[in-house]
């Protein structure tokens, strides 16, 4: 009766609260819209992230697959290895529709895939250097879809660069201008001397990147970066081999071992999967790619680890979306009482900011890998997240306030663990925030005492107790008025 109690509470503290427009939740959002420049064969992570990206197809709309070069493999692009992995797609496939009709047909992917020049960085952008692959950039950005267009560049980013060259050549600075709004790019930092040149003579285009060649910084390894003090487990070959590889049929026969390391690339898509967590063209929200913050980065050090093809690039004329820090450690799981509780601070780094969802994100592709050999009953699908009233709210100072998520399911049947918690990082507000029993359906939060409007997100991550365990989320943005 006092859980009931808790949730009817929460429910009208939740409608009392003023109301304002907040982020969709994630049924009600768009797929995005995705084009890859992928250095495909430079190293075995292309291969990988390919892999779980055609997983992922179905929510994604994919509208090219370019090969490309990059710094690692500046005079041949790879096609026919795009083509042969969308082929082992192919061999799949029926089973993935029988999990959900929506992924395309293997003639649908195939047609998508071109190349670029096989030159690096910016010996391939001029006059004579149009590409299958620029071209059919040039067309996905005229295209007259509202949507942006999200560019991933897994290699080297010079068949971008020739696109927007030809558009500058043909189009009034006014339609350049207009068209390069809607473009996000997300770069594996520079893998070519060509991003730095997009970013200072395009300055409209959105660019997430740590730039040059330190790898060691950069927000994307968070996939791969072994922390102290936590489980690694699902980024180690055991786990690859007996969830990913063997067992999986033939897209996991067709998932390579790590070389250099793991998945290196798929960061730059893992934002767009519409999970209930992230806001692609808000970076600074956070998400399963990671957490951005929009400034003029300080010039880079001279050091080799900054160098790209031996070449430390100039100061950055312009803010760009690159590395922020999140302080975090994984939440608790005791074996009496309270299920889930918060843990302590391992590491603080932009790392963390991609890290923290780790396990969630991977747990999620070997669900996928299983959709490829399973029928519907005998895999695993995410939650379904309701949460009572709007994403976003606004309460006074010390005020108290209710959240709940009374009416969440699962598709499977499976019981369902709640986690409600304070991410303060994309906030202004940063203190500690009680929530109380953060495993209920329901929480009863007090505003904290301000003098100043302050906004706090609260975020809610539900876990079925499948196998392997699925995360869904909502996102609560809370402005607190003085």
């Amino acid at each position: 009766m006092f859980r009931l109690a808790i949730a009817a509470i929460c429910l009208c503290a939740a409608a009392a609260a003023s109301a304002q427009s907040g982020p969709s939740r994630a049924e009600d959002v768009s797929k995005s819209r995705l084009f890859v420049l992928t250095d495909i064969d430079a190293d075995p992570d292309d291969t990988q992230s390919l892999i779980r990206l055609l997983l992922y197809s179905n929510e994604i709309d994919i509208e090219g697959l370019v090969a490309t070069t990059s710094v690692w493999k500046r005079t041949s692009v790879a096609p026919e290895s795009i083509r042969a992995i969308i082929e082992t797609y192919g061999e799949v496939l029926p089973n993935l529709r029988l999990h959900d009709p929506d992924y395309p047909a293997e003639e649908a992917l195939a047609a998508l895939v071109s190349q670029g020049q096989p030159r690096y960085g910016m010996t391939g952008v001029g006059d004579d250097m149009d590409s299958p692959g620029s071209v059919a950039l040039v067309a996905a950005i005229l295209d007259d879809d509202d949507r942006p267009l999200w560019v991933n560049a897994w290699g080297g980013i010079n068949t971008l660069a020739q696109a927007l060259y030809r558009l500058r050549e043909t189009r009034s600075p006014e339609e350049v201008a207009r068209l390069t709004r809607k473009l996000w790019v997300y770069a594996i930092s520079d893998q070519d001397d060509a991003g730095p040149w997009i970013r200072r003579e395009f300055p409209e285009v959105n660019y997430i990147v740590t730039p040059g060649g330190d790898y060691g910084s950069a927000t994307w390894g968070g996939i791969n970066h072994v922390i102290e003090g936590i489980d690694n487990a699902t980024i180690s070959n055991r786990w690859l081999a007996e969830n990913i590889q063997q067992d999986h049929g033939a897209l996991g026969a067709a998932y390579p071992d790590v070389a250099w390391s793991v998945e290196g690339d798929t960061p730059a898509f893992l934002a767009l999967i519409p999970n209930g967590l992230s806001v692609p063209e808000n970076p600074a929200w956070g998400g399963w790619g990671g957490r951005y913050r929009l400034y003029a980065p300080a010039p880079m050090s001279d050091n080799s680890n900054n160098a790209v093809a031996g070449v430390i690039f100039d100061p950055e004329t312009r803010p760009i979306w690159t590395n922020a820090e999140d302080a975090y450690g994984p939440p608790l799981r005791p074996e009496y009482g309270r299920s889930l509780r918060p843990g302590e601070v391992v590491e603080t780094s932009a790392r963390a900011t991609l890290w923290r969802w780790r396990d969630a994100f991977q747990n999620d592709f070997a669900a996928r890998m299983d959709w490829t050999i399973r029928p519907y009953g005998e895999a695993n699908h995410p939650p379904v997240v309701r949460l009572q009233g709007a994403n976003a709210i606004t309460v006074r100072s010390g005020q108290a306030f209710g959240l709940s998520a009374r009416g969440t399911s699962d598709p499977d049947g499976d019981s369902l663990t709640y986690y409600w918690f304070h991410y303060p990082e994309p906030g202004s507000w940063h203190g500690d925030l009680s929530i109380g029993a953060e495993n209920a359906d329901g929480v009863w939060i007090t505003a904290p005492e301000v003098r100043q409007r302050e906004t706090l997100h609260v975020i809610l991550a539900v876990t079925d107790k499948g196998s392997p365990p699925l995360t869904r989320y909502e996102r609560v943005v809370v402005t607190v008025e003085p």
